[in-house]
């Protein structure tokens, strides 16, 4: 893939995420002055995660990089209009929650339950997803909430 073929994949994957991010954001209530920032996260951190994907990197470092830099956003966003910054990060996740992987495991699950004498190879596989989606929600978890932990403004009360 050429250069031009990537940043078209890019822009392309760019728009979408920040337009489920915006879809998001709209469910759950956020000010309208927000939602520019919003796309802008989901955005930019599902971009990061494609280009680590297309770099080889496997999805879960790929999610916690996009994750970190959704946190990272969301914290400078935070400070730009004023409010919590997990507006922004959580609206700028969501695109890359693991809906593909949850579906395999929870099919594969519901074959092994329905079989009276599942073989290997269906468990194995219902496995293999249901790890897999267990990773990226943790890196999900861990990336936005990275930024936060670094850069603690207060002492914890405890």
């Amino acid at each position: 893939m050429n250069s031009s073929e990537l940043l078209w994949l890019m822009l392309q994957d760019a728009f979408w995420s920040g337009i489920a991010a915006l879809g998001f954001a709209t469910l759950f209530n956020v000010p309208r002055r927000a939602l520019p920032g919003c796309l802008l996260s989901g955005a930019v951190g599902h971009a990061v995660r494609t280009l680590l994907l297309h770099w080889g990197a496997g999805i879960e470092i790929s999610t916690l990089a996009g994750a970190t830099t959704v946190g990272f956003l969301g914290m400078l966003l935070a400070r730009y209009w004023r409010m919590p910054g997990m507006i922004f990060s959580v609206t700028g996740a969501i695109p890359m929650v693991p809906g593909t992987f949850a579906f395999s495991a929870m099919i594969g699950l519901v074959r092994v339950a329905t079989d009276p004498s599942p073989d290997a190879v269906v468990l194995a596989e219902a496995s293999r997803a249901a790890i897999k989606t267990a990773l990226i929600l943790g890196s999900l978890a861990f990336g936005i909430a990275a930024p936060g932990l670094l850069f603690r403004r207060h002492k914890p009360i405890v």
